[in-house]
């Protein structure tokens, strides 16, 4: 019995760090598409850091926000 809670928990873990990660990347495409420059290329091609600072800054935020939704 104790063998199946702990699958039941390995799950749980995978599917809510799946939908996680789902969130993260769909927040970042609106954001993407929100913002007036095109960010990816900012920061691939034209090696911006401000802007690589400031959007590794909003992938942490939303982290801890997922992090906290799905914990809390």
């Amino acid at each position: 019995m104790s063998d199946v809670l702990q699958l039941k928990y390995i799950v749980a873990s995978v599917v809510y760090s799946l939908i996680g990660v789902i969130i993260l990347i769909v927040s970042f495409w609106i954001i993407e598409k929100i913002t007036p420059e095109n960010t990816w290329k900012e920061l691939v091609e034209h090696k911006n850091m401000a802007i690589a600072v400031v959007f590794a800054a909003y992938i942490i935020a939303i982290g801890l926000i997922i992090s906290s939704a799905i914990h809390g």
